[in-house]
């Protein structure tokens, strides 16, 4: 998938919007997959990414997070985290099995389903230019504001 252009998707957006890659030609997307609204590891990752959010905006970049949770859900989160990003709903996994992202997991010694923390930097031109996977939270919004501002 590296350095070939993305499928141009739409899904629901917190704001009562609908989020479209194609209608962000132009910008570089910061495209963050992530488990669950208001766990601990995911709220430290958005809080991570909202706090270097104008930095994201002065290089020219769109931050958006997406889990399969509810929109109402991401309203909340989004809420009580003051993120000046959309988070999208992937409640059918769509976009999940296109980016590969869902992966067995191991929680509290049983195998389950779930999203394996990922993100990646699609360019203006709709190309994928870079991808995280199996991620650690600390530091990684840095790494990813790094890679665009040199894009």
């Amino acid at each position: 998938m590296l350095d070939q252009t993305v499928a141009d998707f739409s899904l629901p957006a917190t704001g009562d919007q609908t989020f479209t890659l194609s209608a962000c030609r132009g910008s570089t997307v910061v495209l963050y997959f992530y488990p669950k609204d208001s766990t601990p590891g995911c709220t430290t990752e958005a809080q991570q990414f909202r706090d270097l959010h104008p930095q994201f905006v002065e290089a020219g970049a769109i931050v958006v997070g997406v889990s399969r949770d509810s929109i109402r859900s991401h309203e909340n989160f989004k809420a009580k985290q003051e993120l000046p990003f959309a988070l999208l709903s992937d409640a059918d996994e769509s976009l999940c099995a296109r980016f590969s992202v869902i992966k067995m997991k191991s929680m509290y010694g049983k195998q389950v389903r779930g999203i394996e923390r990922s993100t990646f930097v699609i360019d203006g031109q709709g190309v994928l230019r870079r991808e995280w996977r199996a991620l650690k939270v600390p530091g990684h919004a840095q790494q990813v504001l790094d890679f665009v501002v040199q894009l």
